[in-house]
């Protein structure tokens, strides 16, 4: 079975989706589609922004975003998905790609979690870091121990390679404790905040109120969603799955294990450069057949 799968943050570039403005009318369509409903042009920004103001969570996510279902839309009738997952904010392109809500819906969504997201990053300093080299449970037994700051495993990437998020001091007694017991390495990320840590709470808050006034619709095919790793369909439990999403772990290695054990052989990796899923789906499952729209 054939699956696609949605990049979240991290898959920016310099100059993305300019060829598909330039040779895809309806990727155009789409792009200035975006730029109306967002108020400011979100194109000009992608295709000659720097490094720097791609990197901002406001512009990131929308972007990221409007990517992947431009990808989609210059596909047609060739996008064929019978199951689709994403990762972290991918997860919003995947559900406009099944058809489970339309795209300026989408769009505003993720608009409006980038903002919350943003404004809980600027109640208090906070960070991710990539823990390399160490078993799942070894990591969250160490985290386990330390019960005066926030920090929590967020994103099961691929086996070895799980990201930790948390506060500064939370991150910074992790690394300690985790390269002591023997990780290979502990990476700090260039991010905003602690994502998918109860430091989002606020935003999730404020997300919560925006899922629930959207229209939500039952998918074309399951959806794979960061929770639970489980393919859903019924628009109630997608819009739950997705609230919980902001303060919640991304099970990507569980969703893909899960994937394959459900029959999916095949991986489309739809925006961004469609290099990084493909890597990790990799790692986590070398029989896997990957590529890139």
């Amino acid at each position: 079975m054939k699956a696609y799968v949605f990049p979240g943050q991290g898959a920016q570039f310099t100059g993305m989706g300019q060829d598909l403005y330039n040779e895809s009318a309806s990727a155009k369509a789409l792009f200035e589609q975006a730029n109306e409903i967002l108020g400011f042009s979100l194109s000009e920004v992608m295709f000659t922004g720097t490094e720097e103001e791609l990197k901002e969570t406001k512009i990131t996510q929308p972007a990221i975003f409007l990517h992947s279902i431009a990808k989609v839309k210059e596909a047609g009738d060739t996008f064929a998905p019978e199951g689709v997952a994403g990762h972290s904010l991918g997860e919003f392109s995947a559900l406009v790609a099944a058809g489970a809500m339309d795209f300026a819906d989408g769009l505003k969504l993720v608009h409006a979690r980038a903002m919350a997201m943003q404004g809980a990053c600027e109640m208090q300093e906070s960070t991710m870091a990539a823990v390399i080299g160490m078993e799942d449970q070894a990591v969250e037994d160490i985290l386990a121990q330390i019960t005066d700051e926030v920090v929590v495993p967020a994103n099961y990437n691929s086996p070895g390679q799980l990201v930790i998020s948390g506060s500064l001091p939370g991150i910074e007694k992790a690394t300690s404790l985790l390269q002591e017991a023997g990780a290979k390495k502990v990476v700090q990320l260039v991010v905003g905040g602690a994502f998918h840590s109860p430091l989002m709470q606020p935003a999730q808050d404020k997300l919560a109120a925006a899922i629930e006034a959207t229209t939500f619709h039952s998918p074309r095919c399951p959806i794979y969603q960061n929770v639970d790793a489980k393919p859903h369909t019924d628009p109630e439990a997608i819009k739950a799955n997705l609230v919980k999403q902001l303060t919640a772990p991304v099970r990507w290695t569980q969703t893909v294990q899960q994937m394959a054990a459900d029959g999916y052989t095949s991986f489309t990796e739809a925006g961004g450069k469609g290099m990084i899923l493909r890597g990790l789906i990799r790692r986590i499952d070398r029989s896997l057949s990957t590529d890139s729209l």
